[in-house]
């Protein structure tokens, strides 16, 4: 099995190993006994696994030997993705080989009224691994791919005309300002899992399709990264987080948006902006944008943000 193989087949177990989920296929709870667990969780916000040692049944040792699968699972995507960063070669995918699609939507004529941001807060207080080689990150790449080529089709290009047209009057506020509104207005578009919109489990659609067909997690993040873009928000100030959600366990995507007032999370989950530089329920995995990808380990100190 090649790289992008093993990205796939650890990328999609990911998906698969969701506590109840693991708890159903063997046998130590029943369907109706998972159904039970989410209907508590979704009243009492109480992560699954509590709940079900809590109604016993598992046991603690139980549970921490499905977490322990969990972060096995995640130590292991990691390394592959290091390793595919090191070893690119000859179809290493930069960052300056990505077309700036989303510029192509702007509303603003550029950017410059943002100052470079000097240091940026650490995501959650983790470690950051930078890479310039994207070469891992197909489902990130191709979107680029596909959504310029569907810029040049009329009936797509009607419909980025209608979302600019919500977006207007956005444009010119401070970032966070940009930021909250842009959380309103995607978060209002629906919701739907890949495998019933695309028939697949990881599918990272356009803009255009989302405002189409709406999308799963990293089809919101995507589209509010594109609007920020479109608004004038540098590459630089935004990345498409990939996390683990530790009360639902399983692995959800936001954006990260660095601000002057400091990092936050737009999140399809949350109606509010969040804290991107503290909090508990979000282990970060990966983050990534154009210009890079950062690979996220344990939280060390926070740094403090700062700006030219």
């Amino acid at each position: 099995m090649n790289k992008s193989g093993l990205f796939k087949y650890f990328r999609d177990a990911l998906k698969r190993r969701r506590v109840g989920e693991l708890l159903v296929a063997k046998g130590l709870i029943t369907p109706q006994d998972l159904r039970n667990a989410l209907r508590t969780h979704q009243e009492t916000r109480a992560p699954l696994g509590q709940i079900f040692v809590e109604q016993a049944a598992i046991s603690k040792t139980q549970l921490r030997l499905i977490l322990l699968k969990q972060t096995a699972l995640h130590t292991c995507m990691a390394l592959l993705l290091c390793m595919a960063s090191l070893s690119g070669g000859a179809k290493k995918s930069r960052a300056d080989m990505i077309k700036d699609v989303p510029a192509q939507i702007s509303l603003v004529s550029a950017s410059s009224e943002f100052k470079r941001v000097a240091s940026y807060p650490a995501f959650y207080g983790t470690q950051e691994k930078r890479s310039s080689n994207l070469s891992a990150f197909t489902k990130w790449t191709s979107m680029f791919d596909r959504f310029d080529q569907q810029l040049k089709q009329s009936a797509s290009s009607r419909i980025v005309r209608e979302w600019q047209e919500n977006l207007r009057g956005i444009e010119g506020q401070s970032l966070k300002a940009m930021a909250d509104r842009v959380n309103d207005l995607v978060n209002e578009k629906r919701y739907i899992v890949d495998s019933k919109n695309w028939g697949q489990s990881d599918y990272w659609a356009t803009p255009v399709e989302f405002l189409q067909r709406g999308g799963d997690c990293e089809d919101f993040a995507i589209m509010k990264y594109a609007a920020l873009r479109s608004l004038g928000v540098p590459e630089e100030r935004l990345r498409v987080a990939i996390v683990q959600d530790t009360q639902k366990n399983i692995p959800h995507a936001v954006l990260v948006v660095y601000t002057e007032a400091g990092a936050y999370l737009l999140d399809n989950q949350i109606k509010r902006l969040i804290s991107a530089e503290k909090g508990s329920r979000y282990r970060p995995i990966y983050s990534i944008n154009r210009q890079a990808w950062w690979l996220h380990s344990a939280p060390t100190k926070t740094i403090i943000a700062s700006a030219e």
